[in-house]
């Protein structure tokens, strides 16, 4: 899942960006109005995290805009205002949440996953070129021809695809289909990219499963 927060607190945006890459989110910070706005506009983001009080144009703009092109996309606001009237104004402007600033963060997590809940719950087949995966059958086709993986195989071929046009970076992988939260030789992640590759038989002109050196991999249509 990718999030946007566009927030000039700097230390505010950091801690959360920390603290939400650690929950395996990929994360993106702004930290003025109108670059908040392009970045909304372009970056096809899951959700978005908006500051009220923002330099250059305000969130409430910000999300007024963004409704225009998005009309489901999630919008949380963080933000000192908290009266009735300023709350509703927020709600009317298109936003989905509000959380009154200073906030606890497994509070806003909370949040977060509780607007992403329907997202997740009906993405359950993924496509990546003549590729398909079905989370609910645990299958996979490569046109019509259904492909046998081991579970980490389909875990790891999962989570590229759910994440399908982003650099998913080796300490995520790791994470996420490994379950392993320390320090570990990520070297593993290779030898089941080779055999991924083997079995969906990709060649040069399927290169669906790309190699961003010193970082990840990318799954990317060509």
């Amino acid at each position: 899942m990718k999030l946007l927060i566009v927030e000039d607190e700097t230390g505010i945006s950091n801690f959360l960006k920390q603290g939400l890459e650690e929950e395996l989110y990929l994360v993106d910070v702004a930290e003025e109005g109108k670059t908040g706005l392009e970045l909304a506009l372009t970056g096809n983001y899951d959700l978005l995290l908006l500051d009220w009080m923002l330099p250059g144009l305000s969130g409430i703009e910000i999300c007024k805009q963004f409704r225009l092109k998005y009309k489901k996309t999630p919008v949380i606001f963080l933000t000192a205002k908290d009266t009735v009237d300023e709350t509703i104004f927020g709600l009317q402007s298109g936003a989905n949440d509000y959380i009154k600033k200073p906030f606890h963060f497994n509070e806003l997590l909370e949040r977060i996953k509780v607007q992403l809940r329907p997202k997740l719950e009906e993405d359950s087949i993924f496509t990546l070129g003549n590729i398909t995966l079905n989370n609910k059958s645990h299958k996979v086709f490569k046109g019509d021809e259904e492909i046998n993986l081991t579970q980490k195989e389909f875990g790891l071929l999962e989570y590229l695809m759910k994440n399908k046009g982003d650099i998913c970076k080796r300490t995520c992988i790791i994470k996420k289909v490994w379950d392993i939260h320390f320090d570990y030789n990520t070297g593993v992640i290779d030898v089941y990219i080779n055999a991924l590759r083997k079995k969906l038989k990709l060649n040069a002109n399927e290169d669906y499963i790309q190699t961003v050196r010193g970082i990840g991999y990318i799954a990317k249509e060509l």
